[in-house]
């Protein structure tokens, strides 16, 4: 039976300088509760970040041999403190003494805002054995029809391909070819995201879900530009503002309905 690992990062309360305690005990519980209600950002969005594969399935294997869900690992944790930096909350979900299968990764946190899953890519087999692994670089971010609220997911996938792009990222383009084992439609090409219905992860998740593949590890220079800590935080740090912000305005728009 798979124990998955459960991480949550929260960010420190804020110092609350105008929820003071009161001497009489009425206003000193009412003081108390306030402070308790300012502790936590009204505005907090719950994020659940999937570190894609396990130690049983560990994915695509790098250029150099590495898997990749050690890459994931890496871009996970530090996309998580990113997202806690800017005041969100966050689930982690890593198979490390066992792997996760794909369609039980939501129900971890099954309450989150929003289901980032993150991976690194390979390319197809025919053109490895060709040695033409340096041909393919770039990210590329996956959405699902079949996923219950596929508007919202679209939303937040082109929220981070903007990031990414405004950091310098450029989308690989060639899971869009019309080739076995690719043939992932573009919903929006500049920013390089693709429909991808066969991701159980995406389809299965009950709250709105987005895949990003971080980079291509098949390529040597492209992995080992991947696997440096200045890239790993500039990825984090624009998939998390991608993230944030199209979460804040969904928060935003739920509040005026409400209203």
């Amino acid at each position: 039976m798979v124990t998955p690992l459960r991480n949550i990062v929260l960010p420190a309360p804020p110092r609350v300088p105008a929820c003071p305690l009161r001497e009489r005990p009425a206003r000193a519980l009412s003081a108390l509760l306030l402070a308790l209600c300012c502790a936590w950002p009204a505005q907090a969005a719950h994020i659940l970040v999937d570190a894609g594969h396990g130690p049983e399935r560990p994915g695509a294997a790098g250029a150099s041999g590495r898997a990749e869900s050690l890459y994931n690992r890496d871009l996970a944790a530090a996309l998580a403190r990113a997202l806690a930096a800017l005041g969100d909350r966050t689930t982690r979900a890593e198979g490390i003494g066992a792997d996760i299968p794909p369609s039980r990764r939501a129900a971890i946190a099954p309450d989150a805002d929003l289901l980032v899953s993150i991976h690194h890519d390979s390319a197809q087999g025919r053109y490895l054995a060709a040695g033409r692994q340096a041909e393919f670089a770039g990210y590329s971010i996956f959405v699902s029809a079949l996923n219950p609220h596929p508007a919202r997911s679209l939303a937040c996938a082109r929220n981070i391909g903007s990031y990414l792009h405004a950091a310098g990222e450029r989308p690989s383009g060639y899971h869009a070819a019309q080739v076995e084992g690719e043939n992932h439609p573009f919903l929006d090409r500049r920013l390089g995201v693709h429909r991808y219905d066969g991701l159980a992860v995406l389809r299965t998740a009950p709250m709105p879900a987005v895949l990003v593949e971080a980079g291509v590890i098949v390529n040597p220079e492209e992995e080992a530009r991947l696997g440096q800590s200045a890239t790993i935080r500039r990825l984090a740090w624009a998939i998390a503002q991608g993230v944030h912000a199209c979460l804040m305005g969904r928060l935003a728009e739920d509040r005026a309905i409400a209203h």
